[in-house]
């Protein structure tokens, strides 16, 4: 995917800090509740923002646990919300999908993009087809990285 301003997001969690492990509450252990997302430095001309939260880790390949588009540009994902239309997770579900490595320690990508447009997409849109409708769109990324595994 191109991104057309090269403008860094400055995105946080209130709900755990980089490269550290995601509390078990957001998991598939706790509530399977997303957890909190900050987003600062947004560019002018700003007019949606899109999560995509993922597992590079998972055995079978990158596994997706939330698609997320057309974010209000308020900077803020609250706990527990669904601020925008989802996607497919790597279930096969709209929706948000907790951590739940069938094993080891994996690394969960909270990546956001800033994009000129809200995307005209319908509820329940794949990964692949949310990153053909973001190409030529992105104004800036950023991404927040937590870290999860499974209680013996």
């Amino acid at each position: 995917m191109e991104t057309h301003i090269n403008t860094a997001l400055q995105v946080s969690s209130p709900s755990f800090k980089p490269n550290e492990f995601i509390p078990k509450e957001y998991s598939c252990e706790g509530k399977e509740i997303n957890p909190a997302i900050t987003v600062k430095n947004i560019p002018e001309g700003t007019k949606s923002l899109t999560l995509i939260i993922e597992d590079p880790d998972a055995p079978n390949g990158t596994f997706d646990h939330w698609l997320l588009w057309n974010i209000g540009v308020t900077g803020i994902i609250n706990e527990n919300s669904i601020p925008g239309t989802e996607g497919k997770n790597g279930s096969g579900k709209n929706g948000y999908k907790g951590p739940c490595p069938p094993s080891g320690t994996h690394h969960y990508h909270f990546k956001v993009y800033a994009l000129d447009v809200k995307l005209d997409l319908e509820n329940g849109a794949d990964k692949t087809i949310l990153e053909k409708a973001m190409n030529d769109h992105i104004l800036a990324s950023g991404e927040i990285i937590g870290l999860y595994m499974k209680e013996e």
